[in-house]
């Protein structure tokens, strides 16, 4: 598999792969800071999965002119 052929939602899902070294961190060091770190990862992932999602629906109406203005 190519980097090219892999989609982005995929992608995003990969780094969840970041939640490991978290855990190991919050096992060998503090606990809290491994639960604050493995939100922050989770927050990351899902902002990133959601901004690579598709987007479905009608942009609206695009029935301007074409010179920026509204009507």
């Amino acid at each position: 598999m190519t980097l090219e052929t892999v989609t982005p939602r995929y992608a995003a899902a990969i780094g969840l792969l970041a939640v490991v070294p978290v855990l190991v961190y919050g096992v060998t060091n503090s606990g809290v800071a491994g639960l604050v770190s493995a939100v922050n990862v989770a927050l990351i992932v899902g902002s990133l999965y959601l901004a690579m999602s598709p987007v479905e629906g009608a942009h609206g109406d695009h029935s301007g002119n074409g010179n920026g203005t509204a009507r």
